[in-house]
């Protein structure tokens, strides 16, 4: 689907970076933008989770997917690493 023509303009290293992105991910920089404009009209309690559309994540919050999968940590744990580390 050809859609119409949008102008961008930001810093040259930006568009670098989002070159590079595009590019490891196997998108146009164009179908990035056009994925992240289609996200801001989702009401915030969408039916589908963002986890059930990893595809859709930042690069980041994809890479932490499921890195706690089976583990036993609650808000206790949390709060015990807390005191540890500020005393």
């Amino acid at each position: 689907m050809m859609g119409e023509k949008l102008t961008l303009r930001m810093e040259k290293s930006l568009i670098k970076r989002a070159k590079a992105f595009a590019r490891s991910q196997g998108k146009s920089v164009s179908r990035l933008v056009s994925d992240y404009f289609a996200l801001l009209d989702e009401p915030e309690d969408s039916e589908a989770p963002a986890a059930a559309r990893p595809d859709m994540l930042p690069p980041i919050t994809k890479s932490l997917l499921g890195v706690l999968q089976g583990a036993s940590l609650d808000e206790q744990d949390y709060r015990d690493y807390l005191l540890r580390k500020h005393g």
